[in-house]
């Protein structure tokens, strides 16, 4: 039976069923370049003997001169690939020399390389030494993330003179925040921000919050228990819920709306209801459906209808709290091991990686620039903070090699 053994150099450690091994050489009987019946060609680099290593060593002339004469980088943007995983290595370099990595220096630089000369010089620095962070930063965690609820409490403190404490109005004419869809919240934040909703006072609050200290607001109201506005409603809830009848295909039957697109509005305040509801009509809010849906509504129907919503009770909307950096480090360590210790050699170490480098990274699978399924859907719900607190925390981890051997057990 045949078992791929993991050896960590620092202590020559083998994992291996059976028993341990000491034996640092990296394949020596395995022919170069060729990987042994049953392996995927991906993992060429991986069964590289001492020769291969050497060979792809003396290949790497066009290598220095961003990543360094040991695959250490000192230019920004550059990443050290020295220490790296030797199969995702000669994965990217094909990928580069394709076309499909959208990096032309890159292109240019192995454009001529045979696929043989990519095996030996991605088996060469995975065997170097990889970098190691300084020590005043080694291994360390990298700050904590403030908790987005507790952020939007310490932001909302400016808003509870008009809105309550908690997002529930007791002021006539003022807007509960409590019950809102946080995406919703969010659009009509940034409406008023950007100066789509026309209103001085909340344009003047708006202007200067960040889209995260936005998106905090948001969740710290989502996170409210739910209650109707203490306000008074003058009209007649009966006549309201009739006339509101075409208005539950979007707002919900009982007002709690099951699109984050559209706003809940069960327990809002009536004045409030009647003021969006005029301004809907006569167009200093834009919005086309809005404007149809309330063209022929009269005063009296507006105010029947703002009684009949105001005396709903609100619901909690769903609302997902963002995961905190050590959250997200548990998803990244599932495939780039603990601590950014990759123990694949298909899937590169992130630990003491260059810190602009990763975030560059990041954005690029975001952004699609860089193709991989997996980490498009693993990126793409992380924030500009999320990214940042990222970045910061593999940059800070130790790094450690790893040489991947087959051994033959009875």
């Amino acid at each position: 039976m045949k078992l791929r053994a993991l050896f960590v150099t620092l202590g020559l450690f083998a994992l291996v069923a059976g028993g341990m091994i000491a034996a640092p050489a990296l394949h020596a009987a395995t022919p170069a370049g060729k990987s042994k019946p049953g392996a995927g060609e991906d993992l060429r680099a991986v069964y590289a003997n001492v020769t291969d290593v050497a060979e792809g060593g003396r290949a790497t002339a066009a290598c220095v001169r961003c990543h360094g004469a040991n695959g250490i980088s000192t230019a920004k943007g550059v990443p050290h690939v020295a220490g790296q995983r030797p199969a995702y290595l000669y994965a990217k370099l094909r990928a580069y020399q394709a076309g499909t990595r959208g990096d032309h220096g890159m292109e240019g630089a192995i454009k001529f390389l045979s696929d043989d000369a990519l095996v030996k010089i991605a088996a060469y620095y995975a065997s170097l030494d990889p970098v190691q962070p300084p020590a005043k930063s080694t291994g360390k965690p990298a700050p904590a993330k403030p908790d987005p609820v507790a952020a939007g409490k310490a932001a909302a403190a400016a808003c509870g003179g008009c809105h309550g404490e908690t997002g529930i109005s007791k002021i006539p004419g003022m807007p509960s925040l409590v019950g809102l869809d946080p995406k919703y919240f969010v659009a009509a934040m940034t409406a008023y921000k950007n100066g789509q909703r026309k209103h001085d006072m909340m344009k003047s609050f708006a202007a200067p919050l960040s889209d995260t200290a936005i998106a905090n607001l948001a969740l710290f109201y989502a996170a409210q228990k739910p209650a109707k506005a203490q306000t008074p409603a003058a009209g007649n809830p009966a006549a309201g819920k009739t006339a509101a009848a075409a208005c539950a295909g979007c707002h919900g039957e009982q007002g709690v709306s099951a699109n984050p697109d559209n706003p809940s509005i069960a327990g809002q305040d009536a004045e409030y209801f009647v003021t969006a509801l005029r301004a809907y009509k006569d167009g200093s809010r834009k919005d086309d459906m809005m404007k149809s849906a309330v063209s022929a509504l009269t005063d009296g129907a507006m105010k029947d209808m703002a009684a009949y919503y105001a005396g709903l009770q609100p619901q909690q909307p769903k609302a997902d709290k963002p995961l905190s950096t050590a959250e997200w480090v548990q998803k990244c360590d599932r495939c780039h091991g603990i601590n950014g210790n990759s123990t694949d050699p298909r899937t590169p170490a992130l630990a003491g990686q260059r810190i602009e480098y990763l975030d560059k990274s990041l954005h690029a699978y975001q952004s699609g620039a860089r193709k991989d399924s997996v980490m498009a859907a693993m990126s793409s719900g992380l924030s500009e903070s999320d990214v940042a607190s990222l970045a910061a925390h593999y940059s800070q981890q130790r790094p450690r090699a790893f040489v991947f051997m087959d051994v033959q057990c009875k």
